[in-house]
């Protein structure tokens, strides 16, 4: 990655503090106290993580021809883990529903996030000049600040948790 692309090492920052918050919930049990601060933290993170990525980066990478495939696959992969966040705060913590869900978002926001790392990152720092790199450090801090003050951790109810 070349040396002028922070915007690429403030996303694996942020990708590394969400795999320990994920850790650290893989770690709790039941419906405790300690499990429901670390969802809602980790909830607001990705949610304001995923907004200013998609306002940052991916917007930058939709004008670029031969990145748009990969850009509308992670943003459609960010729609697909934000589902999964509301529903798993629809659903009992106390549950082993709960666990398994959450075993199985885990796995996919890891995949998500490597996937961001290893394939899409590198393949995006081809495309972009100075204009785009200046354009994503005005926009991504400010974004997502913003949308950590308003990430809701459950617009559902808990009767519409999937089965």
């Amino acid at each position: 990655m070349a040396q002028n692309d922070e915007i690429f090492a403030t996303l694996e920052r942020d990708h590394d503090r969400h795999r320990e918050l994920l850790d650290k919930l893989l770690e709790t049990s039941g419906d405790s106290d300690t499990r429901e601060s670390l969802f809602t933290e980790l909830t607001r993170e990705l949610k304001s993580h995923a907004a200013a990525e998609e306002q940052a980066l991916y917007s930058t990478m939709l004008r670029k021809p031969p990145t748009t495939g990969e850009t509308r696959h992670s943003v459609a992969e960010h729609h697909e883990i934000e589902e999964a966040l509301n529903d798993l705060a629809a659903t009992d913590m106390g549950s082993s529903a709960w666990l398994q869900k959450f075993k199985d978002f885990d796995h996919q926001y890891r995949h998500h996030i490597n996937e961001e790392e290893e394939d899409h990152f590198p393949d995006f720092a081809k495309y972009l000049d100075e204009d785009d790199r200046e354009h994503m450090r005005q926009v991504f801090d400010r974004r997502k600040e913003e949308e950590k003050a308003e990430a809701e951790v459950t617009p559902e109810k808990k009767e519409d948790a999937k089965e």
